[in-house]
């Protein structure tokens, strides 16, 4: 039944694309939504189990390609096509580029489910190519930057350089394995050497975390999300934010081989050192943003980051043959780019809703009128994305630091001062993950700044209400959800994992001596701590509320100028980690002929980006100095054309009679 429901869903999402292409937009859009909406159904009818395998029709390079969905799979595409069906059935702001948008995000869907389900390695690098492709069509269908084109081409750019990065660990592994095939990968694998195998987890960790914004691939992500809606937000850091860490998961954890012989696993070090300094350097720019998708788009590369740390947690403790702790936490990587998808997709759609009422999507106060639905799941899922109880996201990153505090299990001081101080970073970027949500909420959804605020449409508020609600539901139900992964452990780590992480309704990291929390428990408690503020509102209520003005100086305040931004909110944070942010200002002014009187005065600020004038500015010069060079082949002279296909066949010649 779930395979038949995966070709209706990827039946109806070519119908979506070809009838955007011909401009029935309304059609295709809902086509897309009922798709999305019939690809969640495998999940909940799947899980534990994976899906019944069939091969498709045709040959990839002479192989049969076989196409499966893993439980690990079911989960996270179920997850992340939750908030995609919702900005497909809202579709972007752009009305202008429907067509575009419907086809690009038909393509990235597509592409997200061959990157989930199919088991040949060449159709793996097909399927993300669509993705890529898709993206890209997305964003440069809508009109909200003119330097779109720019920045489509600079995300372009950097995912190639991770496609190469795959071609080339695939081949790898397909020469020795004598075949594309996932299946022979494994044994293929076992018989290099150790180093070779460093060799090709690295290639794989580039290749897939050029998706998940691992350093220095990150820094496309403000660029390109900047440059579409709200709605390719939620398609990019949902499904396929999940399908790339689904591949990167299944590749590192599948096909390579668990780690040298007795020796330290020196590729799983490297994957919590890489995830954990991303995690660090992506939520220290995502608050210093004052544009919703910029902000949301570096939080997604630091929640992605924090999957990998587990990820690489994982091998660690797998290298050492701790199953149970490895399972525990490749689990917890699952619950929270679970969690992820539905508080991020929330906050994309709830950008759009305020883009929609105020014309931008600017962090500030917006003068937007809302149902109180809309505020409500707004909250939730920053309060997911802030590791706020009881919501999903606090119950993944409470399950992340027992993971990482139970290094102490660990033989060797090497991996047991990896986790540690995986933790004290960890701890940092939760810290300023909090922060930076606070911001989003109080100042862009909270705040107002208008007698009569302009309101948000309704389809907007249900959504984001909904979603949130279901932010909330995953966090509170999880010890009813975890059953639903315990296939994928009993198959990877030999034992159902899942089982050892909650007693009854109280959570617990294998063991309840170690530690435990009960979301289930606190959704209960919570209200009724809730009755002592409400009890002093209740006795207060004799005495008036006493509105005083902001103190400005001395002066009449003027409530713009008084007001909080989202600059000055992180200001401080920016003085004190400047050594990062490298912070800049650029004054700029323009005045009469004679220079007395100034007309124009232009203020730029912005922080400079780590790996942009160390690494990309030079490749960039070295890609426009050999351009400058090939210049020369286009000199429009027939005799040097003839001249170099003369040269070209002399040298076929050569190379037949050789």
């Amino acid at each position: 039944m779930a395979s038949q429901l995966l070709l209706l869903c990827a039946i109806l999402w070519l119908a979506g694309a070809i009838a955007g292409l011909s401009g029935f937009i309304t059609i295709g859009r809902i086509l897309l939504a009922l798709g999305t909406a019939i690809g969640v159904l495998p999940t909940i009818i799947g899980l534990p189990a994976a899906t019944r395998a069939f091969v498709l029709p045709g040959q990839i390079m002479g192989e049969a390609v076989a196409f499966r969905l893993d439980p690990e799979a079911l989960w996270l595409m179920g997850f992340g096509l939750v908030p995609a069906g919702f900005a497909c059935a809202l579709m972007s702001p752009s009305e202008r580029g429907s067509q575009g948008w419907i086809f690009g995000a038909a393509i990235s869907l597509l592409g997200a489910l061959g990157v989930f389900g199919l088991q040949n390695g060449a159709a793996l690098i097909v399927a993300w190519e669509l993705m890529s492709l898709g993206g890209a069509v997305m964003i440069l269908s809508e009109n909200f930057d003119p330097s779109r084109g720019r920045t489509v081409l600079f995300m372009l750019a950097l995912l190639e350089v991770g496609a190469v990065a795959l071609v080339l660990a695939i081949a790898i592994l397909g020469l020795h394995a004598s075949s594309l095939g996932f299946g022979p990968f494994i044994h293929g694998a076992s018989t290099l050497s150790y180093a070779v195998v460093i060799g090709i987890g690295l290639l794989l960790l580039i290749g897939f975390g050029a998706k998940l914004g691992l350093l220095p691939f990150y820094e496309w992500f403000p660029g390109a999300y900047g440059s579409g809606s709200g709605a390719s937000g939620a398609i990019l850091s949902g499904v396929v934010l999940n399908a790339a860490f689904f591949a990167l998961s299944r590749s590192l954890m599948e096909w390579l081989p668990v780690g040298p012989d007795g020796g330290f696993p020196i590729l799983a070090v490297i994957v919590i050192v890489v995830a954990t300094v991303s995690a660090i350097l992506t939520i220290l720019y995502a608050f210093q943003q004052d544009d919703w998708r910029c902000l949301l788009s570096f939080s997604s590369a630091e929640n992605a980051s924090i999957a990998v740390a587990a990820l690489g947690a994982s091998m660690l403790f797998r290298s050492y043959q701790l199953l149970d702790l490895a399972g525990l936490a490749w689990t917890v990587a699952l619950l929270h780019l679970a969690g992820h998808a539905l508080a991020k997709g929330t906050l994309f759609i709830a950008a759009d809703g305020l883009r929609r009422a105020n014309g931008n999507y600017a962090i500030a106060y917006s003068g937007a009128g809302s149902h109180w639905l809309f505020g409500a799941g707004a909250v939730l899922a920053a309060m997911s994305l802030a590791a706020m109880p009881p919501v999903a996201g606090f119950v993944s990153e409470w399950y992340v630091f027992q993971t990482v505090f139970q290094g102490f299990s660990l033989p060797y001081l090497g991996g047991r001062l990896t986790l540690a101080l995986t933790g004290a970073g960890l701890a940092l970027t939760a810290a300023i993950a909090f922060a930076t949500f606070v911001k989003v909420i109080g100042l862009g959804v909270l705040g107002r700044d208008a007698k009569r605020p302009a309101p948000i449409q309704s389809t907007y508020s249900i959504s984001v209400g909904l979603m949130g609600l279901a932010v909330l539901a995953l966090g509170v139900g999880m010890p009813l959800w975890l059953p639903a992964l315990g296939g994928a452990t009993s198959r990877l780590f030999g034992s159902v994992v899942t089982n050892l992480m909650h007693d009854g309704p109280i959570l617990v990291p294998l063991t309840a001596k170690f530690a435990f929390i009960s979301p289930s428990l606190l959704i209960v408690v919570m209200p009724l701590l809730a009755l002592i503020p409400i009890a002093f509102i209740v006795l207060s209520r004799r005495r008036p509320i006493r509105r005083t003005p902001v103190w400005y100086g001395g002066l009449a305040p003027d409530p713009i100028r008084a007001s909080t931004t989202a600059l000055t909110f992180s200001n401080a944070m920016r003085t004190f980690y400047s050594f990062v942010y490298r912070p800049t200002a650029d004054t700029a002014q323009d005045g009469d002929a004679q220079g007395y009187f100034v007309r124009k005065l232009v203020f730029e600020h912005d922080v400079a980006p780590v790996f942009g004038p160390l690494l990309f500015q030079p490749a960039v010069r070295a890609v426009q100095a050999l351009a400058r060079k090939l210049r020369l082949l286009q000199s429009g002279h027939l005799n040097f054309y003839l001249g170099l296909i003369g040269i070209l066949l002399v040298l076929i010649l050569g190379l037949t009679l050789v």
